[in-house]
């Protein structure tokens, strides 16, 4: 299981995204290419230039790849770069030269960057490779001496990384707490604005048609025929808001109240279809619905927006004295309608 201090990694610390990781790319690879230019001098020309593509390599490898920590395939290409670099820069060296070789002080920063990634115990493997190199060149070439005293750059390097790292874990740890915790305030806050939007609209939609119905009753007027039908109707529209939010509209809701006066039951149910399809599907349905609705004068007419992922994003189903019919609307907006 991944380390959750690593969600929120060194490189997000120091700031080392967007720009900033461009720039300290570009600082790494002249870095590189600086020390590995003053192999051409001392080793063979296509050992040397092998070794200063394959860091440079590296370096892009180890900054370059966003998932903290570093992946694995990327972690063991870079660690192994390293000595593989070294050992390609030690061949060309002449018997006894007290050289130091220009590829530790390279590689001691590629390794240092992937403790930045989260790969502490690799950068450790990569300086241990590097020093087994090193050191077997120095005694096959009799300059043991000053090239193992070169080889402690990559240790002093890595070691200092990994104490910063040790160091800033509990800040690490801190800012991603404070991170969650910002995070679940704006989902709160976007609840609750959400809410806070749909209630202002069913109050002002309330509002709009209740409002003078609801006055006579409070006034104590005796309501007439045509009244306690029109409140019926108003119930049944104020109910569809409450069931089936996605279908509410003006059109839907004219065609409903129509077949509602006219004595058809209209039932409409909303179980989140819509959510993952796109708006002119929505149209789609409406449409299909307003059709049946429209065209019917008996029996009943069910509605329903199915749940989120299915083929099918909503059904109306007309029952009538004379026939049935069924029409589906899939996520492409293909109506078919079987009787």
């Amino acid at each position: 299981m991944a380390d959750p201090d690593a969600e929120f990694g060194l490189r997000d610390l120091l700031g080392l995204r967007d720009r900033s990781a461009w720039l300290f790319l570009l600082i790494l690879e002249a870095t590189i290419a600086l020390y590995m230019m003053r192999n051409f001098g001392t080793g063979a020309f296509g050992c040397s230039a092998a070794a200063l593509v394959l860091l440079a390599l590296a370096g892009l490898v180890v900054l370059v790849l966003p998932i903290d920590p570093l992946s694995w395939p990327a972690t063991v290409f870079v660690v192994a770069s390293a000595p593989v670099a070294t050992a390609l820069t030690t061949i060309g060296l002449k018997q006894g030269t007290p050289q130091q070789v220009w590829t530790m002080f390279a590689s001691s920063y590629v390794l240092a960057v992937l403790v930045l990634r989260g790969r502490v115990a690799a950068a450790w493997v990569g300086v241990a490779g590097v020093a087994v190199v090193v050191g077997v060149t120095g005694v096959l070439k009799g300059a043991a001496t000053g090239m193992l005293t070169g080889s402690v750059l990559p240790i002093v390097t890595v070691t200092g990384l990994s104490l910063f790292a040790a160091i800033m874990r509990p800040t690490q740890r801190s800012l991603r707490l404070l991170r969650e915790e910002a995070t679940m305030r704006a989902a709160a806050e976007a609840t609750m604005a959400a809410e806070n939007g749909e209630r202002d609209r069913q109050l002002a939609r309330l509002d709009k048609v209740a409002r003078p119905i609801l006055e006579r009753i409070a006034d104590g007027v005796e309501l007439a025929t045509a009244e306690r039908e029109q409140c019926r109707l108003l119930e049944a529209e104020l109910r569809d808001g409450l069931r089936a939010p996605q279908l509410v509209c003006d059109e839907l809701n004219s065609a409903a109240r129509g077949a509602r006066s006219r004595g058809v039951e209209v039932v409409l149910l909303d179980d989140g279809g819509f959510a993952g399809v796109p708006r002119w599907v929505r149209q789609q349905v409406i449409d299909a619905a307003t059709h049946e609705l429209d065209a019917a004068n008996a029996g009943s007419v069910t509605i329903r927006v199915l749940p989120m992922g299915r083929r099918i994003v909503a059904t109306v189903l007309a029952n009538a004295p004379v026939a049935d019919r069924r029409t589906e609307i899939d996520a492409a907006g293909v109506v078919t309608v079987s009787t």
